[in-house]
């Protein structure tokens, strides 16, 4: 507790693990499990407690609240983990709450900014360089992927996945899987085709923008049932890396694909875990047989 970077009034439980050159301010409090990497800044109020790790250079900002129970009713006190990488920062009020199941994790990749009063919910997977605006919230079990931008006052259902490089709009309400390389807005979702400025940005080359949009194209605009749409790809397009990632990414969702549905069930985590739906010749999601609607 002599470390000059470490203020009087902050309380560390014993226990805790504190690396070099950590700044811990004013009244934050680091519970006994906490690891805090190198050069890690705890800004004054911020509360972090359970099985949290903080990866070398993170920042997280006042009043933020990580690693407390999940608020979900089947919690029964289990040992789950949180998991933040390098160089993020999580900024004010942002709540990233602990696991769900015995040795589960909440995984925040590096590079990642979370914007004030963000939450990022039990068994949530984050990928690297996400952006999330203010108020942004994933339920449980989201997944969000690689460089991908989550709008301001955006809800995302549980057990919905974030395709790298999709831009999703704020104040949208994204109920099902939103593919990678996208962007969208609004309620109801509609897309406006690639993330192209996003793709630039990130030196993605010109020829796999080229049949991504091919591929964006025979999915959203053929008309064809997913399974089958995803084969004229395979059949007809160059399967770079980034087009096989769309294939990917495609053919494993199980909420179904934003965009493409007509009318969803309603599922419960039980049945998402004990009931996962795969993809037929004829099916997008569901037992029913839907065709792909024109966005």
């Amino acid at each position: 507790m002599g470390n000059k970077l470490i203020h009087p009034t902050a309380i560390i439980e014993d226990g805790a693990q504190i690396g070099k050159d950590v700044v811990i301010e004013p009244y934050a409090i680091i519970k006994k499990n906490v690891v805090l990497h190198d050069r890690v800044t705890i800004k004054s109020h911020a509360y972090i407690d359970g099985f949290t790790t903080i990866g070398e250079g993170t920042v997280i900002y006042p009043s933020a609240s990580i690693g407390t129970k999940p608020q979900d009713l089947k919690y029964r006190g289990e040992k789950t983990f949180v998991r933040i990488g390098k160089n993020c920062e999580i900024r004010e009020f942002v709540t990233i709450n602990s696991s769900c199941q015995e040795n589960s994790v909440v995984e925040v990749g590096d590079n990642c900014l979370i914007m004030a009063y963000c939450h990022i919910a039990h068994n949530c997977k984050v990928g690297n360089r996400v952006i999330m605006a203010n108020n942004a919230t994933l339920a449980g079990h989201v997944t969000v992927e690689d460089f991908a931008i989550i709008g301001g006052m955006t809800p995302i259902h549980q057990f919905t996945r974030i395709g790298r490089y999709a831009m999703v709009g704020g104040m949208s309400r994204v109920t099902h899987d939103i593919p990678p390389y996208t962007i969208g807005a609004g309620i109801p979702y509609k897309f406006g085709g690639l993330n192209i400025i996003g793709l630039k940005r990130n030196g993605v080359p010109l020829e796999a923008r080229k049949e991504l949009a091919k591929a964006f194209k025979i999915v959203y605009r053929s008309n064809l049932y997913l399974e089958e749409a995803l084969k004229v790809i395979e059949k007809e397009l160059q399967l770079l890396p980034e087009v096989q990632h769309w294939i990917t990414f495609c053919r494993e969702t199980k909420r179904g694909l934003m965009g493409l549905q007509e009318e969803m069930p309603d599922f419960t985590e039980e049945e998402e875990e004990q009931k996962p739906v795969a993809l037929s010749d004829k099916m997008i999601v569901t037992t029913k047989t839907l065709r792909s609607n024109r966005i």
